[in-house]
């Protein structure tokens, strides 16, 4: 199981550089009204609007490579061999996951997790802004 998990954190790692990119364009989309309710709200609206923004874009974009990943990382092979040592166990119930939309939920609460709390960060101290992450 820990090699599992671990195989699916780095097919989640893998796709994440995919995401910077949309995060350019849909700034780059951004209106002044967009601007200012971001500014004027609460300590995650800039994270909530990206998150409205672009998760199905990142969903897309990332799918495929999460299933490459997924496969290059060996997560299947993994998975396959857990759950046929989960089916010799008598009476458990039948599972089935769906390895690529768990990742990919995984890595995108992941991403807006951690944005959501250097926004907080920024808005308590305006000098965050230089950060490595954002810059």
């Amino acid at each position: 199981m820990d090699d599992l998990e671990l195989s699916l954190n780095h097919a989640a790692e893998n796709a994440v550089p995919k995401a910077r990119i949309l995060f350019v364009e849909t700034i780059q989309q951004m209106s002044f009204e967009d601007v200012k309710s971001i500014y004027q709200g609460e300590s995650d609206a800039a994270t909530r609007y990206f998150q409205q923004k672009m998760t199905p874009a990142l969903r897309e974009a990332m799918s495929p490579i999460v299933e490459q990943s997924l496969s290059d990382v060996g997560a299947v092979k993994l998975y396959d061999n857990v759950m046929g040592d989960y089916q010799k166990i008598p009476y458990v119930p039948d599972v089935k996951a769906d390895l690529v939309e768990h990742v990919l939920t995984g890595g995108l609460n992941g991403i807006f997790h951690y944005l959501a709390k250097e926004e907080a960060e920024i808005r308590k101290n305006p000098l965050k802004r230089t950060t490595e992450l954002l810059q």
